[in-house]
């Protein structure tokens, strides 16, 4: 069975293993510049999104970070209503990683990071630890309220649940992963999944590389959605947070309105059925 969102809307939350919330839709800034992602990111917030995204390989993430100031202060919301996350770009040892943490916080000016993740697995079994281990200290400090990686294999799934054993560490809460119909991934989510880790889908819109697949054409025609808003309420009823992208003032407000229908459980298990392991970027998944 998917999971039933009938009752959920843009303001709904995933929990994480901790108790935190974690809104289920997100808005990605991935190739935004800085002043470009100033702009989308207010667009939006004012389209009612909660969930910024952004990465130190982004290089927006002042940006972000400006614009989610500017909006709770010109809409008096505190900043503890939007759910801010961001990724270490290189994982070069305790002490550059500790570094990195740091210039993140003084690029957003946030106070804090609501979610800090491992942008991904390269460099090796005791860069990714040791990588862990300057977050997880950071995460004790208060900087980071919730911690993750990105684009693990289940290897190195195993190897960070191991070392946190070892170490009395705190576990992943989040998994963010190349996911849509097109890349299902299915032993990394069941295995996500069994450890307590919520799984975040990047790239669910496909990059609108399959917006005219005949299958989601005929959903779109069935539903009267757009092809966008087939692929992110395939994504919310599978159990993921989704964080679409977009430039466009338009989409971005048009990507929210997914909450007034529902995917049969037929029409989730024939979109699981177009899986072709399509790669939208990059897989570093099987590296060493």
């Amino acid at each position: 069975m998917t999971q039933s969102l009938t009752l959920q809307s843009l303001q709904s939350c995933a929990v994480l293993r901790d108790g935190a919330q974690i809104p289920i839709l997100g808005f990605g800034t991935y190739e935004l510049e800085s002043k470009d992602a100033y702009n989308a990111v207010t667009w939006a917030l004012e389209s009612g999104y909660r969930h910024i995204d952004s990465a130190e390989w982004y290089e927006n993430e002042r940006g972000c970070g400006k614009a989610i100031l500017d909006f709770c202060r010109s809409h008096d919301v505190p900043r503890s209503s939007v759910f801010y996350t961001t990724k270490l770009k290189y994982n070069d040892g305790y002490e550059g990683v500790t570094r990195s943490i740091q210039k993140s916080l003084n690029e957003c000016g946030l106070g804090y990071i609501d979610l800090y993740l491992i942008h991904g697995p390269i460099g090796g079994k005791t860069a990714r630890l040791e990588s862990w281990r300057a977050i997880c200290e950071a995460h004790k400090s208060g900087k980071l309220k919730n911690i993750g990686i990105s684009t693990f294999g289940i290897k190195h799934l195993q190897e960070i649940l191991d070392f946190c054993s070892e170490r009395s560490l705190p576990l992943p809460s989040v998994h963010q992963i190349d996911l849509h119909p097109f890349q299902v991934r299915s032993a990394i989510v069941e295995f996500s999944k069994r450890h307590g880790i919520v799984l975040e889908a990047w790239a669910p819109l496909v990059r609108g590389l399959r917006f005219k697949h005949p299958s989601i054409v005929n959903l779109s025609q069935k539903h009267n959605k757009d092809p966008a808003q087939i692929l992110l309420r395939y994504s919310l009823q599978k159990g993921y947070v989704a964080i679409p992208k977009s430039s466009s003032q338009t989409r971005i407000a048009s990507n929210t309105q997914i909450f007034d229908f529902e995917l049969s459980d037929k029409e989730i298990q024939d979109l699981d059925n177009l899986d072709e392991a399509l790669v939208t970027d990059w897989d570093p998944t099987d590296c060493d």
